[in-house]
């Protein structure tokens, strides 16, 4: 870390501050809002601006039951979403009767190649029933280095539980990663916002 220092060691003759910059902070970059939308896709802004982005997952609602959610990455500004990937994925469930808990490796849903990854699974159309959750992508515009991602979400099961998802994994591709696409295996996207944030 970087010393800060005055212009002046005498407090009465400062004539000047020394600039701060607030490392961590988050400045919102796009924002996508769903309505019966098949896809939510995030095409710019996606550079070497930032080493990291996050997404944030706000009242997601669908419109099939039950279906996942997913994402994938492009390398070519969101004409394919097929990097190639390597992921692991757990998840902690529990459900309303209080009946039923676990954590639970999801060996299924881990991805060894290009499908889209999985983050939030099963959930139901009742209009109580939503989703929430965030994603960090690290350096995605490196040209040397796999991209890293961890993701952790919550969504209402349509078996009626609370499940805690949490998916970690790496676009095994040293081209930048410009462009990121969310979807449901089936159905849409009824209703939620999607936000882009760089860290400073």
């Amino acid at each position: 870390m970087a010393i800060l220092t005055a212009n002046n060691q005498s407090l009465t003759e400062i004539t000047s501050l020394p600039s701060v910059v607030t490392t961590g902070s988050m400045v919102l970059l796009a924002t996508e809002t769903a309505s019966s939308s098949d896809t939510l896709d995030f095409t710019s802004g996606i550079d070497d601006t930032y080493d990291e982005y996050v997404f944030k997952f706000i009242d997601i609602h669908v419109s099939a039951e039950p279906t996942q959610f997913s994402f994938n990455g492009s390398i070519d500004s969101g004409d394919n979403y097929n990097v190639s990937k390597t992921t692991t994925c757990f998840s902690a469930y529990h459900d309303e009767a209080d009946t039923a808990t676990n954590v639970d490796y999801r060996t299924a849903e881990d991805v060894q190649g290009t499908g889209f990854q999985m983050f939030q699974q099963n959930w139901g159309t009742d209009n109580d029933q939503n989703g929430a959750g965030t994603i960090h992508l690290f350096k995605p515009s490196s040209t040397t280095f796999v991209k890293h991602f961890i993701a952790r979400s919550s969504n209402y099961h349509n078996a009626d539980y609370a499940i805690d998802v949490f998916v970690a994994g790496y676009f095994n591709t040293t081209s930048a990663i410009d462009a990121i696409q969310f979807k449901m295996s089936s159905g849409t996207i009824d209703a939620g916002t999607i936000k882009m944030y760089g860290v400073v």
